[in-house]
């Protein structure tokens, strides 16, 4: 009999992609029977309803005099070292390489080499840290001190390796859906509240940062609105949502553009539209467009990162290069002005998100990762039978 573990997850708990993936992550495999305590210094937003194998310890900071600015890091590598002792805990999953992997691989020295330490990069420690010469070394040291490492997309691996000269092993572990929660829904009732009868809807989510290209969304809506009457929803905030703002304004499109702010139920309100807009500068993956690919909306958006190992471009969706505005509207377009071709690509978006990036895949594969760095017997699993099995 394959042994259940005892696994600590460590992520951003708010809103953004790896926070995600890592409390999915956590769910699925407390579903199997693996016992899962996540540490941070919020209660992960997607966690949701309770569980027996689920546990949450929060790293509260201590803002003694001495100190300039209260040291989350110190404060986070001890609670990890006291719940690895006090719960038993056989390895840490922690995502993002600085801090939490650089945390946990103190935790290790203080619980013992018995502990292990799998780490995730998402992007953001690679594409942006990994470029601060004063942080790339700590990010080197991480990756190369960690058990086992993973990443999101074929593009980050190679980045991470030009970036920092880095052979360790690194495996692949896209990221995944639920596909219980991210299907197509019957939202036409809802959607009425959006759209009027005859205009199509559009969808952004983001964080609203440059990278993100809110920007070019409001060009692309204004593009196509000259050739059909479309609306468009803007979800999520960050530091260009004023800027978006103005340029909606200017272009006298306030009518046509919704700001739903924050929202924890996106499956819902991704279901409402009829395209996602994704022009990003960078993107080791592109959580949104699986989330909207996994409810038959296909994607326009930028041919960069790791975003073309997740859309084909005809197949699932379209991708030009990064700021040509016109060709992606010329894309939206071409989707809702031919339901034939629409229908064929939200049919292939659903395949493809079922198939290639199936929940069940993908925890398998972490928990193959897990139990080779424990040295332990490994569940047998036959993953491209299990793929065939994400589409019942």
């Amino acid at each position: 009999m394959v042994d259940k573990l005892k696994i600590g997850i460590t992520c951003y708990p708010t809103l953004g992609g790896s926070g995600v993936v890592a409390t999915e992550l956590g769910k699925l495999l407390a579903e199997k029977g693996h016992e899962v305590h996540f540490i941070t210094h919020s209660m992960p937003f997607r966690l949701g309803k309770f569980d027996k194998n689920i546990f949450y310890h929060e790293v509260e900071v201590n803002d003694y005099y001495v100190f300039k600015y209260p040291p989350y890091d110190l404060s986070l590598a001890s609670k990890l070292a006291q719940v690895a002792k006090n719960e038993g805990l056989d390895l840490l999953h922690v995502h993002y390489a600085i801090p939490h992997a650089v945390c946990a691989l103190l935790a290790k020295q203080m619980v013992g080499d018995h502990l292990k330490v799998v780490t995730t990069l998402h992007g953001t420690d690679i594409t942006v840290l990994a470029q601060d010469e004063s942080l790339s070394d700590l990010i080197r040291f991480a990756i190369n001190e960690s058990d086992a490492v993973t990443a999101v997309s074929k593009d980050l691996i190679q980045e991470t390796r030009n970036t920092l000269s880095i052979d360790k092993a690194i495996d692949l572990t896209y990221n995944f859906v639920d596909k219980r929660v991210y299907y197509p829904r019957d939202v036409e009732a809802l959607k009425r509240d959006f759209v009027r009868p005859g205009e199509k809807l559009l969808i952004h989510i983001s964080n609203f940062r440059p990278v993100k290209r809110v920007l070019d969304v409001v060009e692309i809506l204004d593009k196509v609105n000259l050739h059909m009457p479309t609306r468009l929803l803007f979800v999520g905030e960050g530091p260009e949502l004023s800027k978006v703002m103005s340029r909606v304004k200017e272009l006298g499109l306030m009518d046509r553009v919704i700001f739903c702010g924050k929202q924890d139920d996106v499956a819902q309100i991704i279901s409402l539209a009829d395209v996602m807009i994704l022009p990003s500068e960078k993107e080791s993956f592109g959580l949104v467009a699986l989330e909207a690919m996994a409810c038959g909306v296909p994607t326009v958006g930028s041919d960069t990162g790791g975003i073309p190992e997740l859309i084909t471009h005809g197949e699932t969706g379209f991708l030009e290069a990064v700021g040509d505005t016109e060709r992606m509207s010329e894309d939206v377009l071409k989707l809702l002005r031919d339901d034939e071709l629409y229908a064929k690509v939200s049919k292939a978006c659903l395949y493809r998100a079922q198939v290639y990036f199936c929940d069940s895949v993908i925890t398998a594969q972490y928990e193959q990762i897990y139990y080779r760095v424990l040295g332990k017997e490994m569940p047998l699993v036959d993953l491209e039978k299990q793929k065939l099995s994400c589409l019942g």
